[in-house]
């Protein structure tokens, strides 16, 4: 697992100013903050974790192996710098983990017997509403 604040080190942020409604305020202030942050030319990852980044973010990442997140929840130009970079370490721990592999089980004896003996007994239910043989 890599160190979360040198990544935060590699990461490259910009403030423009958000849309929708907001008044007057909203024109003149650039609460919106977008982080960039390049996969590929990081120095905070090894070559394995690049490469399952890659994989796991593939959807996320543009062309370039870029991984960009924006926010402007708040006003706050401030707050929302945090909160992106909240989401940004979500997004790298949950891309780093490895899926735990599958163990293969086999149904014991006794769900095997409660299965055909299941069956049987909806055959028999359908089998009695047929008409009976003459």
């Amino acid at each position: 697992m890599p160190d979360i604040e040198i990544l935060f080190n590699e990461v490259s942020f910009k403030a423009v100013r958000s849309s929708g409604a907001g008044g007057q305020h909203v024109n003149k202030t650039s609460s919106k903050v977008i982080l960039t942050f390049n996969v590929e030319q990081s120095l905070g990852l090894s070559e394995e974790e690049k490469a399952l980044l890659s994989k796991k973010l593939q959807n996320r990442l543009t062309l370039n192996n870029e991984l960009i997140l924006n926010c402007s929840e708040t006003r706050s130009q401030h707050k929302n710098k945090e909160l992106v970079l909240e989401r940004f370490k979500e997004i790298i721990v949950s891309g780093l983990t490895k899926p735990k592999k599958r163990k293969k089980t086999k149904p014991s004896r006794a769900s095997k017997f409660k299965r055909l003996r299941k069956k049987k007994m909806h055959s028999e239910k359908k089998g009695n509403r047929r008409k009976p043989d003459h």
